[in-house]
C-alpha cells in the first residue's frame, strides 16, 4: 500500500499535537527580566552615576535620550542605536550589555509578532561612520553618557511594557 501525504501527516500528528507555543505572557515577563538584568549590569559599572541622563553633552547629541511615547518599533530602533554605539566602543565593560541588547531586541520582535505587528529589523545610526572621530576622542565620555541614557530608556521601557505598547 502506498502512503500519500495524508498518511504521512497522520503519522506525524501525535508529535505535532505536543508542540505548544510559548505563552506571550512568558515572553513579556522574560523581556522585563532581561531589562532589569541590563539595568543591574549598568549599575555595576561604577562610573555611570557620574552623569544624569538628561544632561546635554556637546558632541554626543547622537546618543538618544528619552522619547515620550515608545511603541515596539521605536523601542527596537532605540535599542539598535545603543547597540551600535556600545559595540563601537570596544570596551570590555559593555560587551555583555551589547549582547543583552541583541537578545532584548529579539524578545521585542516576538512581542510584536504576537500582536501581528510588522516590525522590520531596525538599523542603527545611518551617519555613524562619520562619528568615528568623536568616539575615538572621547571613548570614556561616550560610554558614560550612553550607559546613563540607556539605563533611563530601559527603565522607561519597563514601565511601558506594562501598558501593552502598540506597534
Amino acid at each position: 500500500m502506498r502512503c500519500g501525504p495524508l498518511c504521512r501527516f497522520l503519522w506525524l500528528w501525535p508529535y505535532l499535537s505536543y508542540i505548544e507555543a510559548v505563552p506571550i505572557r512568558k515572553v513579556q515577563d522574560d523581556t522585563k527580566t532581561l531589562i532589569k538584568t541590563i539595568v543591574t549590569r549598568i549599575n555595576d559599572i561604577s562610573h555611570t552615576q557620574a552623569v544624569s541622563s538628561k544632561q546635554r553633552v556637546a558632541g554626543l547629541d547622537f546618543i538618544p535620550g528619552l522619547h515620550p511615547v515608545l511603541s515596539l518599533s521605536r523601542m527596537d530602533q532605540t535599542l539598535a542605536i545603543y547597540q551600535q554605539i556600545l559595540t563601537s566602543l570596544h570596551s570590555r565593560n559593555v560587551v555583555q550589555i551589547s549582547n543583552d541588547l541583541e537578545n532584548l531586541r529579539d524578545l521585542l520582535h516576538l512581542l510584536a509578532s504576537s500582536k501581528s505587528c510588522p516590525l522590520p529589523r531596525a538599523r542603527g545610526l545611518e551617519s555613524f561612520e562619520s562619528l568615528g572621530g568623536v568616539l575615538e576622542a572621547s571613548l570614556y565620555s561616550t560610554e558614560v553618557v550612553a550607559l546613563s541614557r540607556l539605563q533611563a530608556a530601559l527603565q522607561d521601557m519597563l514601565q511601558r511594557l506594562d501598558l501593552s505598547p502598540g506597534c
